[in-house]
């Protein structure tokens, strides 16, 4: 599989990387045995790039990750986890509901702080079983995540501590590489403006329909030279299901407006002969700046239905057509 740089750093990655938020349980429960089976899927499937978070799972996606890549050449494979929230052990009934089905008996608390990420490394590392990690990214700084009070306090944690711990990780080779790891460009570009950033893992905004990163994020990448891996491909869903009944953008229920865009977004997919799923996969890989797509599931059907999409030939022409349906949105 072809693979693209991070950044300036000697850090190559897999132009289809692997995210582990669906084998921590994400919306629906999921046993080792099929965690484990999709991890291999994707590692036949040419991937070498996987993405988890102490978040999934509340650290059951980071221990079940390393399980997986402990008996791979470390040299073989690029893996990056997330700071931002620390984990603490609660009885069973007092583990809070962030989407995850049968997580690790743990509540959590944010820390963007220069302390903050320091534990958040030791603890990732205890969870992987692994002796290194190749990318950090700070995990759903900003409003859409925090509000606008909340983020009044973590965002100078971060500027003021969290960021000169990242670098101290980086220049001492503990890691190769620091970026975010968020769902909205406005906090993208908020740091990229006051700091120097290798990437910015970035759900959602950057894809077939959803276009908020094009306008200043892109150039202000390309400008700085930081890399873009892109995740939400599918925008919750719709991209690959169509508009039908119950489709999903942005984690609800599509409104008719995004139901209509789609729809004439399937139309044009249909006339030139390929599924619209083809064209939302592979569009974010036609701008450089864009170093991997993250594809997430936790099932190897899945899996390997997604990667059949690359060899799904999509004429480059077709992408224009499309821009007529796209949309901005404005997240925090």
């Amino acid at each position: 599989m072809i693979r693209r740089r991070i950044g300036t750093t000697a850090l190559e990655v897999t132009e289809i990387s692997f995210g582990g938020a669906a084998i921590g349980g994400l919306y629906r429960a999921c046993p080792r045995e099929p965690a484990m089976e999709t991890l291999q899927t994707a590692w036949d499937g040419g991937l070498r790039y996987f993405d988890t978070a102490p978040f999934y799972g509340f650290g059951l996606s980071e221990r079940r990750t390393g399980d997986f890549l402990r008996e791979k050449p470390r040299s073989s494979y690029v893996l990056s986890t997330k700071v931002g929230r620390l984990f603490r052990p609660v009885p069973e009934d007092q583990v809070p509901d962030h989407s995850y089905v049968d997580p690790l008996p743990f509540a959590l608390d944010y820390d963007y702080s220069y302390d903050g990420i320091m534990r958040s490394v030791d603890f990732s590392y205890a969870r992987l079983g692994l002796n290194k990690i190749d990318i950090l990214y700070v995990h759903d700084i900003g409003t859409y995540t925090h509000g606008v009070e909340a983020t009044k306090i973590h965002f100078p944690q971060l500027m003021d501590g969290g960021l000169k711990a990242l670098e101290e990780l980086k220049s001492s080779g503990t890691i190769s590489a620091y970026g975010l790891g968020v769902n909205e460009v406005q906090i993208c570009l908020d740091v990229l403006r006051r700091a120097p950033l290798d990437c910015i893992l970035l759900a959602s905004r950057y894809s077939l329909l959803d276009r908020s990163a094009e306008a200043e994020l892109l150039p202000l990448c390309r400008e700085r030279q930081t890399s873009l891996i892109i995740g939400g491909v599918f925008n919750s869903g719709i991209l690959a299901t169509g508009p039908v009944h119950g489709a999903h953008f942005d984690y609800l229920p599509a409104s008719k407006d995004i139901l209509d865009r789609v729809g004439a977004m399937e139309k044009i997919a249909a006339e030139g002969g390929y599924p619209l799923a083809a064209a939302a996969f592979q569009f974010p890989l036609h701008e450089p700046v864009v170093a991997s797509v993250l594809t997430g599931t936790a099932k190897p059907a899945n899996l390997t239905r997604n990667l059949e999409l690359l060899d799904i030939e999509v004429p480059p022409a077709e992408f224009a057509k499309y821009d007529p349906y796209t949309i901005v949105q404005q997240l925090g």
